[in-house]
Order: structure tokens, then sequence, then C-alpha cells
């Protein structure tokens, strides 16, 4: 497979998950957004400010600098800090628009770049997979909290 058919099914794949995020958000009431359904788990709000969190560092100069950034705070990623439907949204899509600008900077030209996260090596498409599997995770999670929440309310998406 080519550079350019890679990132356009990588494209794909994160359009997919973004979109199932985002049909279960539309699912729930502000109020079920920010519910975390014991002490110890996430709400999704929660999740969708670590997607973020994770989105800037990893695809910030994607290309140029290690994708964990001096600057993350990643454990402040795990408090609750915001309290709207507007602020959340905000954070979902400042997390995907970063991402799909670094997806659109990537050429066959510079496919063969070393990616760096944690001072470690990666292909780009390495780096690409491994971004594409933890979104996934965690869209998975938001799912299954939104089904849980909405119970036999839920619409299949």
């Amino acid at each position: 497979m080519d550079a350019e058919n890679y990132l356009v099914s990588a494209r794909k794949q994160f359009e997919y998950y973004q979109l199932l995020g985002q049909k279960t958000m539309n699912q729930l009431d502000d109020e079920d957004l920010f519910n975390s359904l014991d002490n110890e788990g996430n709400s999704i709000a929660v999740i969708v400010k670590h997607l973020r969190g994770n989105m800037l560092s990893r695809w910030t100069n994607f290309l140029t600098e290690d994708g964990e950034k001096d600057w993350r705070k990643r454990d402040e990623e795990f408090e609750l800090d915001f309290q709207t439907r507007e602020e959340l949204t905000d954070l979902w899509n400042e997390g995907w628009t970063c991402l799909f600008q670094a997806l659109d900077g990537i050429s066959e030209e510079n496919f063969h770049t070393t990616i760096y996260i944690r001072n470690q090596g990666h292909t780009i498409l390495e780096a690409v997979n491994r971004q594409l599997c933890h979104y996934a995770y965690h869209v998975g999670q938001m799912v299954l909290i939104g089904k849980l929440l909405r119970g036999a309310d839920w619409n299949s998406l």
C-alpha cells in the first residue's frame, strides 16, 4: 500500500471514530456527559478532555517534535474542570482539528520520516496506527457509557 492510500484509509478510520463519539454525545443530556458511573471511572467529559490532550500533544508539529510534549499535563486531563456541553464540544473539536491538520501535512515526500513518541522512534505508519488504536479504545468507552446511561432509549450507532 502506498502512502497516499494508507493516509486516506487512516483518515476514514479517524473520521469514523470521531462520528461514533459525536453520535454518542448527541444522544445524551448535558448532565449525562459529566456523569461518572462509579467513583473510579471517567465520565465522557473526562475522556474527551484526555483525548484532546493526547491529540494536541501527539499531532502538534507531528513531523518535527516528540509526540509527548513538555507542556502536556496528562494527569490534569483526568480532572473535570469544566461544566458545559459547549466547553466539551470545543475540546472535542480542537483535538480532532489538530489531528486532521497534521494528517494533511503528511505526503509521499515525508512519509518515511521517523516520528518520536516519548523518545521512541516510530514510522509514520506505526505512529498513526498507535493513535488510531488509542482513540478507538476511548471512543469505545464513550459508547459503552452512553449505552449504559441511555438504557432502552439508546439508538444504535
